[in-house]
């Protein structure tokens, strides 16, 4: 039996040849893409037009492999420029870019640096610029959404994601693609042009249960926990579809004073929700940077006598390192940490036995596939179905 995702787009017409440019950030999640696409798209041609199938998909048929051969090189000032190595022209053109991968280097003036979300989103530029114009279309696929955290201005302040979105779009970008952005609403800084936002609690779901099969999720055992007011929305949607209980902290601080970093300190955590004790937590938040937050929720909920406790981030940066991490779960504050391979992961963190990667390829396949077929990506958007669907196969196990 074909998979569901061969079937979804047997019958409509591709909207242009389609061209995946996996940027040197994304090179590992472009291939993995790429071998999904390619493995539908030849499996349609065998059911579609097993005698004749030459006359459609012809560009599957030549082309085994739909990524475009690119390069970013670096002079040793550190300048750049993009470079593309073959015909664009007409294309359907798909670019993935990490903005957060940390561990590309380049040297300049003899010096190695790490490269920046800065130096990603400038090369991403010139490989836009590379195009010239050429293709029939181009989606930028962003994960993490370059500057989402500088989208508001509260006094004299630069507006940093409208402003590469509007610049993007500038420059010939159509579509932009991005997962738990931040704030969605900076999508009205380019009105006339796509900005989908996917959820990713759909995969959160089946790596819990990966590692846990006999986990269950009911209103009586489970609670969805935001660790601060910033992701109430989000929390509140997960609780929405798994129909249980959400609860929140919000941090009560002092603005009478500064820390290091410019902020007004944290005095405290204060829970907002159900009786905590005994149930399983899901800790639910778009990122972990330094990962202050949620381990200090973890410990709350824990002094509060919660069952097990799961940590879940789209996006793990782990920018103050995972030393808190180990020493967090040694001390039994949490359970099992979740964050999806849609930025970078060090080799330590994939080491760690508290960890788990949620493999995001399959469903950027699936998005890029559908887009590529000028198909509806709207049952993509929301997850309920396949959340529900996973969770009464698997209550029948």
């Amino acid at each position: 039996m074909a998979h569901r995702s061969v079937e979804r787009n047997k019958d409509k017409m591709l909207h242009g040849d389609l061209g995946i440019v996996a940027l040197g950030s994304c090179e590992e999640l472009g291939r993995k893409v790429n071998s999904y696409i390619t493995s539908w798209r030849l499996q349609r041609l065998k059911e579609i037009a097993p005698e004749d199938a030459g006359h459609l998909y012809e560009s599957e048929i030549e082309h085994p492999s739909f990524l475009v051969d690119i390069a970013a090189p670096r002079f040793g000032s550190g300048e750049g420029k993009g470079q593309i190595f073959s015909s664009v022209r007409g294309d359907d053109l798909f670019m993935m870019v990490d903005v957060c991968n940390y561990s590309i280097t380049y040297k300049m003036n003899g010096f190695l640096n790490h490269m920046s979300p800065d130096d990603h989103f400038q090369d991403l530029k010139r490989i836009i610029a590379a195009v010239g114009g050429k293709a029939r279309r181009i989606t930028v696929i962003m994960p993490f959404l370059y500057e989402s955290r500088q989208l508001l201005r509260t006094n004299r302040e630069s507006l940093d994601c409208a402003m590469a979105l509007q610049e993007l779009v500038s420059m010939g970008v159509d579509n932009i693609v991005t997962f738990d952005a931040h704030d969605p609403r900076v999508m009205n800084s380019i009105p006339l042009h796509g900005f989908e936002n996917y959820h990713t609690a759909y995969q959160f779901i089946k790596g819990i249960y990966s590692k846990f099969p006999d986990f269950k999720i009911s209103p009586e055992r489970t609670m969805v926990i935001s660790p601060d007011e910033n992701g109430t929305k989000r929390a509140i949607y997960m609780a929405n579809v798994l129909s249980i209980d959400m609860g929140m902290f919000y941090k009560r601080k002092d603005y009478t004073k500064l820390d290091d970093r410019g902020l007004n300190p944290i005095v405290s955590h204060e829970f907002l929700g159900a009786n905590a004790e005994g149930r399983d937590m899901i800790i639910i938040d778009d990122m972990i940077s330094s990962g202050d937050t949620v381990l200090e929720t973890a410990a709350e909920l824990k002094k509060r006598n919660a069952g097990k406790i799961f940590i879940c981030a789209t996006f793990g940066l782990f920018t103050g390192g995972l030393k808190k991490f180990d020493e967090a779960y040694e001390r039994g504050e949490f359970t099992q940490l979740l964050t999806t391979n849609l930025t970078y992961q060090s080799p330590e963190l994939l080491s760690r036995p508290y960890y788990t990667s949620c493999d995001m390829s399959k469903f950027i396949a699936l998005i890029i596939d559908t887009m590529n077929h000028d198909g509806s990506v709207s049952s993509l958007l929301d997850p309920i179905d396949r959340i529900n669907d996973f969770l009464e196969k698997h209550n029948k196990l």
